[in-house]
């Protein structure tokens, strides 16, 4: 069983529609707030989805990310909500969610993830491939779908969803 490029992208955007979602129908309020025994936020979670498919992807294979370093330094793992986000960043966080995903598919056809720099992520899992980098992707931004779905339901907002 080889890589199944469109499919795994798509997994990516249906996952990114979702996100979408809880940018769209939660307060900015409930986005940036941290509940007792949370060390991030709904927001944080969403912005650091974006962070990592752009170091897995582009970074790793010696490319040039498609979002600013501070974005990547503010998002990355290992770091905390800072700030709360202001409202005039909820459309720039909903249009990195899709254009993000466009770019992987128009640079992977164009051919410039030629190279790999091979990466051990958290669950022990190396990636030596991009093709293995945009598969983890979805494992990874799964993981933090949850993560969102436990901060909903510890902010009392998990009615209607799923």
């Amino acid at each position: 069983m080889g890589f199944t490029f469109d499919y795994t992208l798509d997994i990516t955007r249906k996952n990114r529609e979702l996100l979408k979602g809880f940018l769209k129908t939660t307060t900015l309020e409930d986005l940036n707030k941290i509940p007792a025994g949370f060390n991030n936020n709904i927001i944080w979670n969403i912005a650091h989805v974006i962070a990592t498919q752009q170091i897995l992807v582009y970074k790793f294979s010696g490319n040039e990310t498609r979002v600013s370093p501070d974005f990547i330094e503010r998002y990355r793992k290992g770091t905390r909500p800072e700030q709360d986000i202001a409202q005039s960043n909820l459309i720039t966080l909903c249009e990195l969610l899709s254009t993000t995903v466009d770019y992987v598919a128009e640079d992977y056809k164009a051919g410039i993830f030629k190279d790999y720099n091979s990466y051990t992520v958290s669950t022990g899992s190396t990636l030596t491939t991009v093709e293995e980098a945009i598969t983890f992707n979805n494992f990874h931004e799964g993981i933090h779908f949850g993560s969102i779905l436990a901060l909903r339901r510890a902010i009392n907002l998990s009615k209607g969803i799923l």
